[in-house]
């Protein structure tokens, strides 16, 4: 399936197949006819499996970056645009970011400041790729005092999720990407009792098209595309700490999390009844997501973080569920936070 992301001059289409890694030399060829060269950015793990063959139709040059949340640093990025020099790459070829969230993060910056922006192909390999990350343009990194605080808006020319790719990912791994389906099913408000009879593949198709929609309205996240942030204010703060502390937390995880108390922050500001709780929890399940896997991390060093938020202006801003849909919600009570935090503690 060919799912459009409509940008005017930067449009281009996400392909979700069996095998869409093979459209790969076809897609260069059409968006970078005087290329010569392409920088295949990815990992030692995905260099070493036996579909990482890709046909380009180009001399390649393969530059490996630390797997996860490691690539995600000022030092990765500045390592990445030295080797990518290095290869004298130019204005005219491309880089093509083979892996999953963190390449395509690390990869789609790189080449959005590289000559000041070159062409960049996403090849998606992981679920939590494929249903968001590798889509929409943003990229970044993170700092020490949070979660993707660098970066920049630089659409791909293509984004290519082969599903089958998917059969090779650890069952941790693709609970990791369901997360960010089980967001796309609760802002669609769709019924917990139907993840079941979806395929995995049609699961990957509804969170490309919903995401292919809101950013096509609103590409540079000023308005309605804060709705595919849903639930990631805690997590991005989740992930921080985890980071910070040594913990194995996964991008998934803390958003099943973060999903999970943005309900209950909802009900405790009286935008949603329980009945629209116990919806949530409801999917979460579905999907397999535990939202009390993560660390118990103290409400104050969370809320710390959470000021911190790329959302926020001033004050805690938080994605929310409410009469008329889910929304961006600024000017959240710390204390009612805090509050909320601490009896989501008690329910583990």
């Amino acid at each position: 399936m060919r799912i459009p992301v409509a940008l005017g001059e930067r449009s281009y289409d996400v392909v979700v197949a069996d095998g869409a890694r093979h459209e790969l030399a076809a897609l260069l060829a059409a968006r970078a006819p005087r290329a010569r060269t392409v920088a295949l950015v990815t990992t030692e793990p995905l260099r070493a499996e036996p579909w990482f063959d890709l046909a380009t139709g180009l001399e390649q040059v393969v530059l490996t970056v630390p797997d996860g949340e490691g690539a995600k640093s000022l030092t990765q990025l500045e390592a990445l645009l030295e080797r990518l020099a290095l290869a004298n790459l130019s204005r005219d070829d491309a880089v093509v970011a083979v892996g999953g969230g963190a390449v395509c993060d690390l990869a789609g910056f790189a080449a959005s400041v590289y000559r000041r922006g070159v062409g960049v192909v996403h090849v998606a390999t992981s679920l939590v790729a494929q249903v968001d990350a590798a889509i929409g343009g943003k990229t970044g990194v993170n700092l020490r005092a949070g979660k993707n605080l660098a970066g920049t808006f630089h659409q791909p020319w293509g984004v290519l999720c082969d599903t089958s790719v998917l059969e090779t990912l650890p069952e941790r791994e693709v609970r990791n990407g369901l997360a960010e389906v089980a967001k796309c099913w609760l802002i669609e408000g769709r019924r917990a009792e139907a993840v079941a009879a979806t395929p995995r593949g049609a699961l990957v198709e509804v969170a490309v098209g919903l995401k292919a929609r809101v950013v096509a309205a609103d590409e540079r996240e000023g308005g309605p595309r804060a709705v595919l942030n849903y639930g990631h204010t805690l997590a991005h703060a989740l992930e921080a700490l985890a980071l910070a502390r040594g913990d194995d937390v996964r991008h998934g995880e803390a958003v099943a999390t973060g999903l999970a108390v943005a309900a209950r922050l909802a009900h405790a500001l009286g935008r949603i009844d329980e009945r629209r709780v116990s919806y949530h929890d409801a999917v979460l399940a579905a999907f397999g997501l535990a939202p009390w896997s993560t660390p118990a991390y103290e409400p104050g060093a969370l809320i710390e973080v959470m000021a911190r938020d790329k959302k926020a202006h001033h004050d805690l801003t938080f994605v929310l569920d409410g009469p008329g849909g889910i929304e961006t919600v600024p000017g959240v009570d710390a204390g009612l936070v805090h509050d909320v935090l601490m009896r989501f503690e008690e329910e583990r």
